[in-house]
């Protein structure tokens, strides 16, 4: 399993895509996940550039990953239908231009958190209708729409989703295993890995906390090997596929409110069990430990600007430590 970055980490620092790879190569990183663009970021990137990515990528030994996909066919803020095909093709052919197969997917969307929001199940519905009628486009450019355990669904969301999609492991639809959501979704990180498995294509690796309070849970982002997220046994499962997965750091700031004791928003997650939300609690008192004991804090997004570069690179390391652990274990 190769070791990179998820662009996003380095947003701040306004680095063109073809700089980001520099700076990947020059930190230890062994590839980039190019997850996302922002309007300035994209102005250079036509198909020439692209071919100089995909070039320098090559000479230097790095993976490379695309983004800019979505499965959300309604418009987040307000709930009109959105074609997101033509925005699926775009991907699709960006990324064939650098010869990958992989287009991360996040439509952005924080349903449950909006008590005005149309129910879960019809965006499902219309994920299905529009995703099918993809499916030969997706698989005419040799690509796989990697959809993000963001804010969106649940782990068992998705997997009746590409059951809906009449979709198979490794064809037209995939995962993309952010470890840190997982639990913002009330999910255990290695338990919802082990429900996805087989879906997974690509990760974003990201470490975190969680921890109960009067309003209900918090999570938050941690540098890697400094939270509670078990990073050594979600990779040890990713690792048993038989398809190669790349470990994509995406590390950032900020943290995320839980009204857990409000019933309506626990109402949103009718596939929590009382066996997962028990592992919960549990991995809210290692984080209360380890605030104790180990000074794992959570870090403000706007303070993440002045310490991305030095918390990538540590990053960087720790994951290669728990890789290079994997590898004697065997």
């Amino acid at each position: 399993m190769k070791i990179g970055i998820d662009n996003y980490g380095l947003s701040p620092l306004g680095l063109s895509p073809l700089n980001i790879l520099a700076w990947a190569k020059e930190n230890g990183a062994e590839g980039v996940q190019f997850s996302g663009l922002s309007v300035e970021e994209r102005k250079p990137v036509d198909s020439a550039y692209l071919k100089l990515m995909a070039e320098y990528a090559a000479a230097q030994g790095l993976y490379l990953e695309w983004g800019g996909g979505q499965h959300i066919p309604v418009n987040m803020q307000t709930w009109e239908k959105k074609d997101i095909f033509s925005v699926n093709l775009k991907a699709a052919e960006e990324a064939a231009v650098l010869g990958t197969r992989i287009i991360r997917s996040c439509s952005g969307g924080l349903m449950r958190w909006d008590k005005n929001s149309p129910r879960t199940h019809s965006f499902l519905e219309k994920m299905t209708e529009a995703l099918r009628e993809q499916r030969q486009m997706l698989l005419d450019h040799e690509v796989i729409l990697a959809i993000e355990t963001h804010f969106e669904f649940t782990t068992f969301e998705l997997l009746r989703l590409f059951e809906m999609c009449e979709a198979e492991p490794g064809e037209y639809l995939g995962i993309c295993l952010d470890t840190m959501n997982l639990l913002t979704m009330l999910e255990d990180p290695v338990s919802a890995t082990r429900r996805l498995l087989p879906w997974v294509v690509s990760t974003h690796i990201k470490d975190g906390g969680i921890l109960l309070y009067t309003e209900g849970l918090k999570t938050f982002t941690a540098e890697i090997g400094r939270g509670v997220v078990d990073i050594k046994r979600i990779a040890q499962l990713l690792r048993s596929l038989p398809q190669k997965v790349n470990l994509s750091i995406e590390d950032h700031g900020g943290e995320f409110v839980l009204p857990i004791f409000d019933p309506t928003f626990l109402d949103e997650f009718p596939d929590l069990t009382l066996a997962e939300f028990i592992k919960l609690l549990g991995l809210a008192q290692k984080s209360e430990k380890a605030i104790e004991e180990e000074g794992l804090s959570s870090l403000a997004r706007e303070d993440w600007p002045d310490v991305c570069e030095t918390r990538l690179k540590k990053d960087i390391q720790a994951l290669s430590t728990i890789r290079a652990e994997l590898n004697s274990d065997k």
